[in-house]
């Protein structure tokens, strides 16, 4: 059994969530001098859902949300130079400098050496491509796949195009909605590497649960992988 092994990147390689919830808090404080009985947080998320299909994940979609938001939430009161810093802030999250976790490049490095990797994430091209390039990981992938969504027809698209056999697949990543639930749909295998924190819109609905590989960090992943391998050469 030739495993290949496909690693999601942000919460699973480096800090995002984090970034974005600290963006999310800074726009809070902008608006609710306008707004202080609205709940922002609720507002955004469901503005930020309703864009998905427009604007897709990460940074940029998420600025593109804050600034429709805080026109809606204000009725139009918001100034110009709030305006302004809500973009500053979107700015700054695309720019901020990648943090790649500890044992990252290690654990990805050792398993580079027994296995064929493949990195993939969603969200906006130019966004997550920087954020490859400056974690120093891109070496260690044969193919890094940047995707506007994580469902079973995507994720049969990369293996297809790779001439990957479902079996022969394992997704580890952070999110059990994007990373897990989907490969099971299609035949393959997750791993699921919890972070402490998940954007709310990443939640799995109770109905949707099941019962996963966990795994503490990526430094664990190998010895499952070999457990399996173990497992299926009887």
């Amino acid at each position: 059994m030739a495993l290949v092994i496909g690693l999601d990147a942000d919460d699973t390689l480096w800090e995002s969530e984090r970034l974005f919830q600290e963006t999310e808090a800074a726009y809070r404080e902008i608006v609710a001098g306008y707004q202080p009985t609205v709940d922002l947080a609720a507002h955004l998320l469901d503005i930020e859902r309703a864009n998905l299909l427009i604007f897709g994940y990460g940074a940029k979609s998420m600025t593109l949300s804050m600034i429709e938001a805080a026109i809606d939430a204000t009725d139009g009161a918001i100034t110009s130079s709030d305006i302004g810093r809500i973009v500053a802030l979107g700015k700054e999250l695309a720019n901020h400098a990648v943090e790649v976790f500890p044992g990252v490049v290690d654990a990805v490095a050792s398993l580079a050496d027994r296995y064929r990797l493949m990195l993939i994430t969603k969200g906006d091209l130019l966004h997550q491509e920087r954020k490859v390039e400056a974690s120093g990981l891109a070496p260690y992938f044969f193919t890094i796949e940047i995707v506007s969504e994580k469902d079973p027809r995507s994720y049969q698209a990369v293996l297809d195009q790779h001439d990957i056999a479902p079996a022969d697949f394992v997704m580890v990543g952070n999110s059990v909605k994007s990373d897990v639930l989907p490969v099971l749909e299609i035949g393959a295998r997750g791993v699921h590497v919890p972070h402490d924190l998940l954007w709310a819109a990443e939640h799995v609905h109770p109905i949707e649960e099941v019962s996963v590989p966990t795994i503490e960090s990526l430094a664990h992943l190998a010895s499952l992988l070999e457990a399996w391998e173990r497992e299926a050469a009887g």
